[in-house]
């Protein structure tokens, strides 16, 4: 007779998850701990076997070092959850995505009231869910611009904005300078998703 035992996986919460790259890392890890990943997504893991309280160590110590973070946390499982739908959003989704609500996106892939999103992110990070949203769109602004593929106008509209006017609004309000100035300037200035 044959016995189907079916295999226990443990979701792991990660800090700092923000690219494919990311996800392939974060496997290679805990593969190299021995643990079959199941899946892997921006901000989680699936493991198993499930691991004791000295891997759960091992697999700290091991994200570590190319710079993730385990998450323990219901609140900063949230917020990370939040900053990984805003980052998916803007740097991986096509224009359709861009031109509904953010507020309902968000609360849409978190699964929560976005009242209740943005009060907690707002007490855990120091900023606005909407002023995150406005620098992650900010960075990617600067990498449409150093492409050179696109005008200005041609950016606004594939990142949602009314008018490239409104893009350069904000653009200034989070960089100092008008986006003709920062495509001018010798130095990129562009910030790392996950520093933002």
């Amino acid at each position: 007779m044959l016995i189907l035992v079916k295999k226990k996986f443990m979701l792991l919460h990660i800090k700092n998850m923000v690219c494919d790259r990311c996800q392939m890392i974060v496997r290679q890890q805990l593969e190299n701990l021995g643990f079959t990943v199941k899946q892997v997504a921006l901000g989680s893991a699936e493991i198993t076997p499930e691991p004791d309280e000295e891997q759960m160590q091992l697999i700290a110590a091991a994200l570590k070092v190319p710079g993730f973070e385990l998450i323990n946390k219901e609140a900063d499982k949230t917020v990370e959850a939040i900053k990984n739908a805003v980052i998916e959003l803007v740097h991986h989704s096509d224009r359709s995505e861009l031109s509904i609500s953010f507020s309902d996106l968000i609360a849409k892939r978190v699964g929560k009231d976005y009242a209740h999103l943005s009060r907690l992110f707002s007490n855990a990070q120091d900023t606005t869910i909407e002023r995150f949203i406005i620098e992650q769109k900010v960075e990617k602004i600067k990498e449409l611009m150093e492409y050179g593929e696109l005008n200005l106008n041609e950016i606004a509209y594939q990142m949602g904005y009314s008018s490239s006017a409104h893009l350069s609004t904000q653009f200034k309000s989070v960089t100092g300078l008008t986006p003709s100035q920062f495509k001018a300037s010798e130095k990129t200035g562009r910030k790392a998703i996950d520093k933002i």
